[in-house]
């Protein structure tokens, strides 16, 4: 069983819902990352989401956009990212991680040798924000022999028909986008959210 399967499962156990967090890596110094996820795990989150910087963050609004920037001024690229995680679980085996970026820096690390070191550093899932599920089968299938858990985002004009699409290439979890548009550039409409997720 995934981490993450296995995280979900103990909270609806005890009747609990996740706390899942975001950092980018590297921000806004690369030594700070493994304290600051240890931290946020003390603090009680479930899940680690991981941003892997990235020059041209289209879907981000400009907070993920500077911590962006703060981090390739260090140069972090997604082999320190991996590196970091391998730190990680010398001290914490259990919490899951989850690595959230753009397609462009896994191709060119090469699906499988990106899936073969994040394997082996301790990665549970990858969610790839410009990758569509249409566009994903040799990326999936490439994941799913490395048991790493492949999450797609659904938006608050996502279909109905293609969210059950989206569902059928999910592995983990779904992430939905609360808000039209990037990041932290609108407030969010909890009652729309909460009748999306009914459907």
């Amino acid at each position: 069983m995934s981490r993450i399967k296995g995280c979900f499962e103990k909270l609806k156990a005890d009747g609990q819902t996740a706390l899942i967090t975001y950092i980018t890596a590297g921000d806004p110094e690369p030594w700070v990352t493994v304290p600051m996820l240890h931290a946020l795990v003390d603090a009680g989150a479930d899940i680690l989401e991981v941003g892997i910087p990235f020059s041209d963050p289209m879907s981000d609004g400009p907070v993920i956009q500077k911590a962006c920037e703060r981090a390739l001024k260090y140069n972090v690229s997604i082999h320190n990212v991996l590196e970091m995680v391998r730190l990680f679980r010398e001290k914490d085996n259990e919490t899951p991680i989850v690595l959230m970026g753009y397609a462009n820096p896994l191709e060119a690390m090469g699906y499988q040798a990106f899936a073969d070191k994040a394997a082996e550093v301790g990665v549970d899932g990858v969610l790839t924000v410009d990758m569509p599920p249409e566009e994903s089968d040799e990326f999936l299938s490439i994941m799913d022999s490395k048991q790493i858990d492949t999450i797609f985002l659904v938006a608050p004009t996502t279909s109905v028909e293609r969210m059950e699409k989206i569902a059928q290439y999910a592995r983990g979890f779904i992430y939905y986008v609360s808000i039209k548009g990037v990041t932290g550039t609108a407030e969010l409409d909890v009652s729309e959210v909460a009748d999306k997720l009914e459907l």
